[in-house]
């Protein structure tokens, strides 16, 4: 199974402690297990659909961000997205379920969002132009953006009662849309069909069943707009929270085939004004009941449709525009372009002896042989003191702990020269990224990379990340509210091919 995460790392200010303990412990990685495998695009972000004037607890975070009002000549902006060497980029959100498209025989007035009283989430219908389409996509096109494109789901439909809306999609302003973006030649990876109407929604829902009608009537038109095309792109829905019985139900209606990818978000933290919105974000047993969720999803795929992959569109962390001074925090790109840069696809078994805030996972490396190891430590005052081992050394000093003891240096040598079982008296030598706070102060906006602060040139250029060599029998010291990214060029993994 696939997985496609928009990455957000949200780290809080907390009282700074006076003395740090230290903790010694030891991560096992297991080169022979694959646990998952993530999508190729795997880190992502959304471009969101808010006007300037979308306000939360007296908050206006969004400025001129979203898909209307972005500055796409700025270069900043693009070097940003180049960086990523084919991000995926979704054009989607709250909002995407009122918007029209102004092409074709479109009979409402097309215009733009405005406050309303009554409207969804505050807002009138709003309207995206043919021109803007077109800059959007020059954009997209230059920095070499992979799509996907969230479509209104509820245009032609009436409201039941309450937050319930019924009847038949109106795919006409949909269909003259594509019809447009296909004459363009304009390339979408996937068109999603929209954005938070599952189970009781947010703002608005849609019954599974008249939605997965929706879908097979969504899939007949893209088959037949794409009919001889070399490429056609995957149908994505239903990017909403994760309701069981729902999500079931629409894989049933909908049927074979009819989905690509099934979409979930995911703000696990609260509202952005929670006071307890710090404290979740540095529990470990907060954090892991997401587990559940993906866990649950896993089974009603592979139950009711195991032609799907599993797609996390959003996952902001603290809904409502995130926490002031809080989301926007010890987070930035940088993290997530390492992340990009250093992870493969291949998702490995790793345990650990340590406290569960610190918290580990092992890939195996992108476009090089070894594995890569993130970590990251939770804790406030902890210094984790680590040694990483390979699995293969665990089961060779149980296997031959009954050798002779004139084979005894060498089972030695295999047993504690953890990269695998070709012992070497060469120095080995592992890369290290490890990321802190400015100043150690954790609502710095300034990330510091091996004690270098990270920072665009005055060109907008993307600085150097580069790791520091340590010796890869030494253990790994990770400081208390830190990343590291840690690189294991030769360790012995069968599953990394």
């Amino acid at each position: 199974m696939e997985f496609c995460l928009i990455l957000f790392l949200f780290v809080a200010s907390i009282p700074a402690t006076l003395a740090e303990d230290i903790s010694h412990g030891t991560i096992v990685v297991d080169g022979t297990t694959v646990v998952a495998q993530t999508d190729d695009n795997f880190i992502c972000a959304t471009i969101d659909w808010w006007p300037h004037d979308k306000c939360d607890y007296k908050q206006c975070p969004w400025h001129y961000t979203s898909v209307i009002n972005l500055d796409l000549s700025h270069t900043f902006l693009a070097k940003a997205v180049q960086a990523f060497n084919r991000l995926r980029i979704r054009v989607g959100g709250s909002l995407q379920d009122q918007v029209l498209y102004n092409v074709g025989n479109l009979k409402s007035p097309c215009h733009p969002f405005t406050k309303m009283k009554g409207g969804l989430f505050g807002f009138s219908k709003g309207c995206l132009h043919m021109e803007r389409w077109d800059d959007l996509n020059h954009f997209f096109k230059s920095t070499g953006v992979m799509l996907t494109f969230g479509l209104n789901a509820l245009h032609g439909r009436y409201k039941v009662k309450r937050s319930l809306w019924g009847g038949d999609w109106d795919s006409s302003n949909a269909e003259d849309f594509m019809k447009y973006t296909i004459s363009k030649g304009y390339q979408i990876d996937s068109w999603e069909f929209g954005n938070e109407l599952s189970g009781n929604g947010v703002g608005a829902h849609v019954l599974a069943d008249q939605y997965g009608k929706d879908l097979i009537h969504l899939k007949k038109i893209l088959n037949e707009l794409y009919k001889g095309s070399q490429f056609k792109p995957s149908l994505v829905a239903p990017g909403g929270f994760f309701d069981q019985q729902w999500f079931a139900k629409l894989l049933q209606i909908s049927g074979s085939s009819i989905l690509n990818a099934m979409s979930h978000h995911i703000y696990n933290l609260g509202a952005g004004v929670d006071p307890k919105l710090v404290s979740r974000i540095l529990d470990p047993t907060h954090l892991s009941k997401a587990a559940y969720t993906f866990s649950n999803l896993t089974q009603v795929i592979q139950r009711y449709g195991p032609w799907a992959s599993a797609w996390v569109g959003e996952s902001g962390g603290a809904y409502n525009s995130g926490g002031f001074n809080v989301s926007d925090t010890f987070v930035n790109s940088f993290c997530a372009l390492l992340w990009h840069r250093l992870m493969g696809k291949v998702v490995l078994a790793v345990d650990s002896d340590a406290s569960p805030f610190l918290r580990s996972y092992a890939h195996c490396s992108k476009g090089r042989a070894g594995v890569t190891l993130l970590v990251i430590n939770l804790s406030n005052q902890t210094n984790f003191i680590m040694n990483v081992q390979n699995s293969i050394n665990l089961k060779l000093a149980v296997e031959e702990q009954y050798i002779s003891s004139d084979s005894f240096s060498h089972s030695l040598k295999k047993t504690f020269s953890w990269v695998g079982v070709k012992a070497s008296d060469e120095p080995l030598f592992r890369e290290e990224y490890h990321l802190t706070p400015k100043d150690g102060y954790l609502q710095s906006r300034t990330m510091v990379l091996n004690g270098i602060p990270l920072e665009l040139t005055g060109a907008g250029n993307i600085p150097r990340l580069d790791p520091v060599h340590v010796n890869v029998k030494s253990p790994i010291s990770i400081s208390p509210l830190s990343i590291a990214f840690i690189v294991f060029p030769n360790f012995e993994a069968k599953a990394c091919g």
